[in-house]
């Protein structure tokens, strides 16, 4: 099983549209569920009570490196990445193997 966790810190200076932007990349990941071959699939906006932060967290786990390759170049998902482009200024990616014990 691969686990693959993704960070974003949004570009928006505005409260309001950092939360607005930080729904969007929910919102377009979360369509994504029964769409492509995740085992799981879970988004998080962060609470915003600890300074330094990041914003938006996606957790997500595939059975296999095909099937996390399959989600990456899904078109559904090239489409929600290409939002989540649009509003974010930095972006950390973890991908690993989840132990069997």
């Amino acid at each position: 099983m691969i686990r693959h966790i993704v960070t974003w810190r949004l570009a928006a200076e505005d409260a309001a549209q950092r939360a607005a932007d930080a729904r969007g990349i929910q919102e377009r990941l979360e369509a994504l569920r029964g769409v492509v071959p995740a085992e799981r699939l879970e988004v998080g906006i962060d609470l915003g009570a600890t300074e330094g932060n990041w914003h938006v967290v996606l957790v997500s786990d595939f059975a296999t490196d095909a099937e996390l390759a399959a989600y990456q170049s899904h078109p559904q998902h090239l489409e929600a990445a290409a939002f989540i482009r649009s509003v974010v200024a930095a972006r950390g990616c973890v991908d690993y193997e989840l132990s069997g014990g």
